[in-house]
């Protein structure tokens, strides 16, 4: 019933063109329908299309109030002689909008559409528990002045029936609704944006389709492949090929959740972007979305991508991108995932997935219908994988998303025998890719692993140190900043220092040389923390690994001998497990650590064996405080009678890395201090900002204090710090600061 419309004038946005005269208005009633469209288009995904057009009608109703036009009209300059007769500031319209559309649908439909409409600026809201909440704004606003003809056109539409009988125990509504969320704020930025900004919107959305990636990509793993074993016809290159061709076949099977276990070195990498690829273009997915655990890794996973797809067709969506590595096109579709390969960190997308802000729910409704790879999916934070699998598991049931748990270390998310209450998938919904696991893995034995006599003896730093010396290429990981540092004042000059405690630009940097260094003769001895064992490309043929939990040594492994090449010599790699002199840091490491120690003194002979990461895993989450530290799962439960959800809050309690425990600061590293020096004198701006991502550094916030009581640090910009003190930097191990969190449970760095 859009004709009720046809006599409007209200305006929603206005423009100036080059020239300085003002353009046509953006039309209400075009904007409305303009944003109804997309948000009916991409809700149809999930089957939801009557809900996006609903939503879409409804979510600018309250622009046509006569004091918003007039407040719009004041405050753009498009009509001098208009004048507001309040002087409270800013006009609200998603507040009368909402209630718009409750007092048109009731409770049921118009609570619904009232969280979305309510939030598409500010956010997702709380049901109840302060003035920003749902509740409190419903009560508080009026729709009077709106004009008759915006509730009959919202009247017209009335969603259809709810797509599927919602399970209203856990987050089965909360999730309908946040991809509800998701449509309208995307459709309604990229309506006002093709009015504003059209030559920003064009160059969205030019992508090749997913049937041409494929092809550039077989032929390109067709030429690596052939290259591989001209150059070195070894097992490991033959079983790589093996473990690709059952990618390859298991992509036809129907979509679900799936499991792809491969050793560390096995070419899961490019064999999962290959089941990814070949399962989308099969089964008809929009995009290939590819998580990753650190940033460390992300940058180099994503090259491998672009070698093989293009360089202009992979988006990279993380923290550490230098806007200047990226095209407009890719900076545009990391707004909304608009592009057909993806690649981000496992905190963007897990905290997406439970977020409230519209920049960061913008993207979600591109999830759905796409294949998801988890890539070292042991890596999922415990404290929130009760929330987090039950997520997964309504993105299977609900969105069309095939999800692909990528590891050498397969963790137990299936519902396990002997803990009844883990809220894991059902059991038997994993298939696993690879036909013979068990096979593979005895395939590829590259390493023998040292296990320590006395699980009760410490080793110091000082023995260490002394068998590090002994061997001319080793790699030493150990479990914090701390105990990394003060091995490292052992080693010899020319010794490398891996921590977070160094920027991430540092720290690539250093990787890159320990590459080369590493291709030819020279002495190379390296002492980090874990931050270097998930996917850092590295080999050695010695590692030492200080006692941790079973996958965290079995990916300190995963640098040892990494290409097999000592095989052909009839060697296996060493790598030497040896007890501490200081614990793991409180928390979950300790207890993967404790349960590692627990299991092999009952007998494990190997640690990297495949059967043992199942009973381990059980184990971990037995012992774990909580799989829903934050209690997530209440909070996003829905109070039928209100449809109350606490949205906000559960976003705010869902933070993978706690920052409430720390800061950022910049540091004067490479060209890390021009970069500094240009915010101080020309203030910010977003790509400057990305920039100096690279050059910042997380520290503890008593670390930030002791370094601002003694005069280290400089406020470059409200609220922006930098390291002012170069002698604090050290080129060889990062931020010079000691080691003394004030609660090393609440915030865990590696």
């Amino acid at each position: 019933m859009m004709e009720s419309l046809s006599g409007s004038n209200a305006i929603a946005h206005v423009r100036k063109n080059e020239d300085g005269a003002w353009d046509e208005p953006h039309w209400l009633k075009d904007h409305l329908i303009g944003t109804a469209e997309l948000a009916k288009q991409f809700a149809s995904v999930f089957d939801s299309a009557s809900w996006g057009f609903a939503e879409g009608i409804g979510h600018d109703t309250g622009k046509a109030l006569e004091k918003w036009q007039t407040y719009l009209k004041v405050i753009s300059g498009y009509d001098e002689e208009a004048h507001l007769e309040t002087k409270a500031g800013k006009q609200e319209h998603s507040g009368p909008s909402a209630r718009l559309a409750e007092e048109v649908f009731g409770k049921g439909i118009g609570r619904i559409l009232a969280y979305c409409i309510a939030g598409h600026h500010a956010g997702l809201p709380d049901w109840i528990g302060s003035q920003s909440a749902l509740a409190f704004r419903l009560q508080q606003t009026t729709t009077l002045g709106i004009p008759d003809a915006y509730k009959t056109a919202l009247l017209g539409h009335r969603p259809g029936q709810a797509p599927w009988k919602f399970d209203t125990q856990g987050l089965d509504l909360s999730l309908w609704l946040r991809m509800l969320f998701s449509c309208l704020v995307d459709a309604d930025f990229l309506d006002t944006e093709k009015y504003m900004n059209p030559e920003k919107f064009i160059e969205r959305s030019q992508y090749l389709p997913l049937s041409l990636l494929l092809t550039r990509f077989n032929e390109h793993m067709v030429q690596k492949s052939a290259h591989a074993l001209k150059e070195a016809n070894t097992p490991v290159n033959r079983i790589r090929q093996r473990v690709l061709a059952d990618c390859r076949s298991a992509a036809n099977l129907a979509p679900g959740i799936f499991s792809l276990t491969v050793p560390t070195g096995g070419g899961k990498t490019l064999s999962s972007m290959a089941f990814a690829l070949e399962h989308a273009v099969r089964y008809g997915k929009e995009r290939v979305i590819y998580v990753i655990p650190y940033t460390s890794i992300i940058e180099q996973n994503a090259d491998v991508f672009r070698e093989a797809l293009g360089k202009d067709q992979v988006v990279e969506h993380h923290s550490n991108l230098d806007d200047n590595d990226a095209t407009p096109q890719a900076r545009l579709a990391a707004e909304n995932w608009d592009a057909p390969v993806i690649v981000t960190t496992s905190v963007q997308f897990f905290e997406s997935l439970f977020a409230a802000k519209t920049s960061r729910c913008r993207k979600l409704h591109s999830i759905a219908n796409s294949v998801v790879v988890l890539d070292e999916a042991q890596l999922v934070p415990v404290e929130f994988l009760e929330p987090i699998l039950a997520i997964m598991k309504l993105l299977c049931e609900h969105y069309k998303v095939t999800f692909v748990i990528c590891t050498a270390t397969q963790p137990a998310f299936e519902k396990q025998d002997d803990l009844p209450k883990f809220p894991g998938f059902p059991k038997g919904s994993m298939r696993e890719i690879i036909q013979n696991v068990p096979r593979l893995y005895s395939e590829l034995k590259r390493v023998k692993v040292e296990l320590p006599l006395e699980m009760k003896t410490p080793r110091t730093w000082e023995e260490i140190s002394k068998e590090l010396l002994s061997v001319d290429r080793v790699l030493c990981v150990v479990s914090d900043r701390k105990s990394c540092r003060e091995l490292f004042t052992l080693m010899p000059k020319g010794s490398y220092h891996l921590s977070a405690l160094m920027c991430a630009q540092h720290r690539s940097d250093l990787i890159a040389d320990i590459k080369k260094k590493l291709e030819s003769d020279k002495v190379v001895r390296v002492v980090s923390t874990q931050l270097v064992e998930a996917g850092v490309d590295i080999d050695f043929p010695v590692v030492y690994r200080a006692m941790a939990g079973l996958d965290s040594i079995v990916q300190a492994a995963g640098r040892c001998n990494r290409e097999g090449k000592l095989n052909a010599e009839g060697k296996l790699g060493k790598v030497v497990v040896f007890i501490p002199s200081r614990k793991a840091p409180i928390g979950i490491l300790r207890k993967a650590s404790e349960t590692a120690m627990r299991m092999l003194e009952q007998g494990i002979l190997d640690p990297i064996d495949q059967s043992v990461f199942a009973p381990y895993f059980s184990e971990l989450y037995w012992k774990a405080n909580s799989l829903d530290a934050k209690g997530i799962m209440k909070l996003l439960q829905p109070d039928i009678s209100e449809c109350g959800i606490q949205f906000r809050s559960a976003a705010e309690a869902f933070k993978i890395i706690d920052d409430s425990m720390q800061r950022t600061i910049l540091v004067p590293y490479g060209n890390g201090e021009a970069l500094i020096e240009k915010l101080n004198v020309e203030g910010p701006d977003r790509h400057l900002l990305r920039k100096l991502q690279r050059y910042s550094v997380n520290i503890y916030l008593n670390q930030f204090a002791e370094l601002e009581e003694r005069g280290s640090l400089e406020e470059v910009y409200p609220g922006i710090f930098a390291l002012s003190c170069k002698i604090e930097y050290d080129d060889d191990v990062g931020l010079l600061i000691d080691e003394m969190p004030s609660d090393p449970e609440a915030f865990i760095v590696i």
